[in-house]
């Protein structure tokens, strides 16, 4: 399950909890496509809130649609206090047009103020 927000017109926010599987990911990049649809160049905020379970074809497909759709995203802002989950997000900004950056939980209201300057 996740909730979206917006920060501004070209900056979006998910919170996923519970399990983070296929149909969450489909659903999240159908909705992120949507809006970078509208505007050129997005920000994008997600955040672990306490995941239960992840699904490992779920986490490759997520990292694939970031990399296949890299030129869409100015900045994405991971929050989350899963270590792997943060080495995932280093690796990402080696590879992507624009910045990966990842925030501890304890952290994410400047994750907020980052996603969204």
């Amino acid at each position: 399950m996740y909730s979206s927000f917006s920060f501004a017109d070209t900056a979006v926010g998910y919170i996923i909890e519970g399990f983070f599987d296929e149909e969450i990911v489909k659903n999240l990049h159908d909705e992120i496509l949507q809006k970078a649809s509208v505007f050129r160049r997005i920000n994008l905020y997600l955040e672990d809130s306490n995941i239960e379970n992840f699904s490992v074809w779920a986490v490759l497909v997520d990292i694939a649609f970031k990399f296949r759709n890299s030129e869409k995203f100015t900045k994405v802002a991971i929050v989350t206090d899963r270590t792997w989950i943060r080495a995932c997000a280093a690796v990402e900004n080696l590879f992507f047009e624009g910045v990966v950056k990842s925030f501890p939980s304890k952290k994410r209201m400047d994750a907020m103020a980052w996603i969204s300057s």
